[in-house]
């Protein structure tokens, strides 16, 4: 196994609908020292790698290694989860949703979204829009209409953009790796970066049985549980858990995530770029943005011959020396609009779990007590 006027509460405090803070603490980031840091980077590359592996990376010993790492995870800096493959479960298009919220209801409108399962993604951003978040609609753009009925309706949301993504260029979900390339001893990534939103090629359906998915449930809420423990609660002994999860994972059918906020790597600048490009040049500038280490995400949408980009740099001086000194020169590229990002709340389909400590947001029910 091993919108204007919206407003976000200072973080740790109440918000202005008297809410009490969310359960637990996440710990000060500007505590972590480099260890800590490598140790993240390490999870990041294969969040169930063993301790030894990882201490074998960073270069301390693996009680060091074990400690610290249980030690972020308990803090709520770092969560680590097991999904199914995006499209595992049969066909699936994905949207772009843009929100304007009414002044005051930004949080609650996200907290409304972020219960939705088919919320893939989501984050509060500056700029034109007050939400930016991904939907992900099973069995086709033709569903669509139906599954937003409700979403739309939720109390709130003033105005509501959305656009299909039409292909996805790169996705990286060990996107610190950049951090320390020279001095960790990382291997060789263990999956290939995925091309295409659904490639029919990687997972299909037909590659689950009812105890997988149970094996995934298990591992979405705790992505470092060992295949005994697992095993244990599935009445399934260690060997056959340990064989179910390797053949799918050779066969691309999980993501393995590790939610960490930018900001405790050091990594001050979380952007969303939204890139207007020349039609005959889309596909050149797409793969010339896909090389850069600080693109995370990249795709295209349908609306306006246009690629999605997020990009994460240390500062944003550093954001700036990637727009006007690499984005800018592109041939092809006409322009574009941006949008920091303030706290991200879902990514992958799971919730982070310091955003409603971060901004004093009361924790879900099940949580209370916990």
């Amino acid at each position: 196994m091993d919108g204007d006027g919206s407003q976000l509460p200072a973080p740790g405090g109440s918000s202005a609908h008297g809410h009490a803070h969310g359960h637990g603490r996440v710990k000060a980031l500007d505590t972590l020292d480099e260890l800590d840091r490598k140790i993240i980077v390490a999870l990041q590359h294969d969040g169930r790698a063993s301790w030894t592996a990882i201490a074998d990376m960073v270069g301390s010993s693996t009680a060091t290694v074990a400690r610290r790492g249980q030690q972020l995870v308990a803090d709520g800096i770092v969560r680590i989860a097991v999904v199914p493959a995006l499209g595992s479960s049969g066909q699936v298009d994905s949207f772009l949703v843009r929100l304007n919220c009414r002044p005051g209801t930004q949080l609650d409108v996200a907290a409304a979204l972020v219960a939705h399962a088919d919320v893939r993604f989501l984050t509060l951003v500056t700029g034109q829009y007050d939400i930016i978040a991904e939907l992900v609609v099973s069995g086709g753009a033709a569903h669509y209409p139906t599954l937003i009925q409700s979403l739309q309706s939720i109390a709130g949301i003033r105005r509501w953009r959305s656009d299909i993504i039409m292909h996805v260029y790169k996705v990286r979900h060990d996107w610190s790796r950049q951090l320390f390339a020279e001095t960790m001893r990382l291997p060789e990534a263990l999956e290939a970066e995925k091309t295409s939103l659904v490639d029919p090629e990687w997972c299909e359906p037909a590659h689950f049985d009812d105890a997988d998915r149970r094996l995934l449930a298990e591992l979405r809420s705790d992505g470092r549980a060992s295949f005994q423990t697992v095993g244990d609660r599935m009445g399934m002994n260690e060997s056959s858990v340990r064989r179910r999860f390797d053949r799918l994972r050779s066969k691309g059918c999980v993501d393995i995530l590790t939610l960490v906020p930018a900001a405790a790597l050091g990594m001050g600048a979380e952007t969303l770029l939204l890139v207007r490009v020349a039609p005959d040049r889309l596909q050149s500038v797409a793969q010339a943005l896909s090389e850069y280490p600080a693109v995370r995400y990249l795709a295209a949408i349908l609306d306006d011959n246009s690629l999605f980009c997020e990009v994460i740099t240390p500062s944003v001086a550093e954001l700036n020396e990637f727009i006007s000194r690499t984005l800018a020169l592109l041939d092809g590229v006409e322009g574009w609009t941006g949008a920091m990002e303030l706290l991200y709340l879902k990514r992958g389909f799971v919730e982070t779990p310091w955003w409603r400590t971060q901004v004093g947001y009361p924790a879900k029910p099940d949580a209370v007590g916990a």
